[in-house]
């Protein structure tokens, strides 16, 4: 049992994720603002489909990002699945309706349509997150996932990412061995890119967002779950598809905790957490495994999330 380390001064992403439930949110903030504290400028970002990030800093927090404190430099952003595709759509909306307009009287809609396909929305995400990381607004970008199934969706760029753009135009899948044969004698209608430049730069874009995820460097991963039979399951769930992706997780938050059993309740809800704090302990041996007890108050505003911030990172 430990504390946090996530804090090396090359990273620029810090991915929060876990099932709903156990504290993500809570978690990502008071990470936030931890990194703000010690200095940094830093940008803590939602696309939970239920965010609460505006409820637990009691500010308002919306798709434009805002500052949160005036302390300190740090800044929300909670962006809804309208606004995701949105702006997949302005990435690429105008290359899809390319690629598809060559070979088929459609109308433009019809790229809204293809932002419908499922995984399009997490996938553009961690593009977009990418991006705001690059940008150099912000020294760090720590970022409250959706709950994990949404997310796991994720680590398998960039194949899906690829395979979705591909079935976004499916002419290139059903053409692909005539396109090899003619390659960059193919063009589009007053376009001066192939078909299958296109393609590359879309399977281009994949490659470098995971090249990203997976420098230990730049991208660290923090997994919160609770010392219940659900909630170990689904982390064993999440380390295996990391590791299958090549993913490391350091950290992983053992939330709720009963620190203090002073009734009957207390006494059996201790013991019942015990055997999942110890298998936890065994399973993730080179995992650091960190302790939040459970609190009898909920943790809303800056004070109560500094308390969050000091239990996870010992801060004085």
């Amino acid at each position: 049992m430990g504390l946090v380390n996530i804090t090396g001064k090359d990273v620029k992403l810090i991915m929060v994720g876990g099932k709903g439930g156990v504290g993500k949110t809570t978690c990502a903030s008071a990470v936030a603002l931890k990194l703000a504290m010690d200095g940094r400028r830093v940008l803590v970002i939602s696309s939970d489909p239920t965010p609460s990030l505006s409820d637990i800093f009691e500010v308002s927090i919306g798709s434009e990002e805002v500052k949160i404190s005036d302390r300190y430099e740090l800044y929300g952003l909670e962006i809804s699945s309208d606004v995701v595709l949105a702006k997949w759509k302005e990435r690429f909306g105008d290359e899809i309706y390319e690629v598809i307009s060559s070979f088929a009287n459609v109308d433009y809609d019809f790229v809204d349509y293809v932002g419908t396909a499922p995984g399009i929305e997490e996938e553009y995400m961690l593009s977009f997150i990418i991006e705001l990381v690059e940008s150099g607004k912000y020294d760090i970008v720590v970022w409250d996932t959706a709950p994990a199934g949404h997310t796991l969706r994720l680590l398998r760029l960039p194949h899906l990412f690829l395979k979705h753009m591909e079935a976004a135009t499916k002419f290139y899948m059903n053409m692909y061995a005539y396109l090899e044969r003619l390659k960059d004698a193919v063009r589009f209608k007053a376009s001066k890119r192939s078909l299958l430049e296109i393609i590359g730069s879309w399977e281009a874009l994949s490659e470098r967002i995971v090249e990203f995820i997976r420098d230990e460097k730049l991208t660290k991963y923090l997994i919160i779950t609770i010392p219940e039979a659900l909630g170990v399951k689904l982390t064993e769930r999440v380390i295996a598809e990391f590791k299958e992706n090549m993913l490391k997780v350091e950290n992983i938050v053992v939330n709720y905790v009963v620190k203090e059993a002073d009734c009957e309740f207390h006494k059996m809800r201790k013991a019942m957490q015990q055997h999942y704090l110890d298998l936890l302990a065994n399973t993730y041996k080179d995992t650091n495994l960190v302790i939040l007890n459970l609190t009898p108050w909920e943790v809303k505003g800056m004070e109560r999330i500094a308390g969050i911030s000091q239990a996870l990172f010992l801060t004085p």
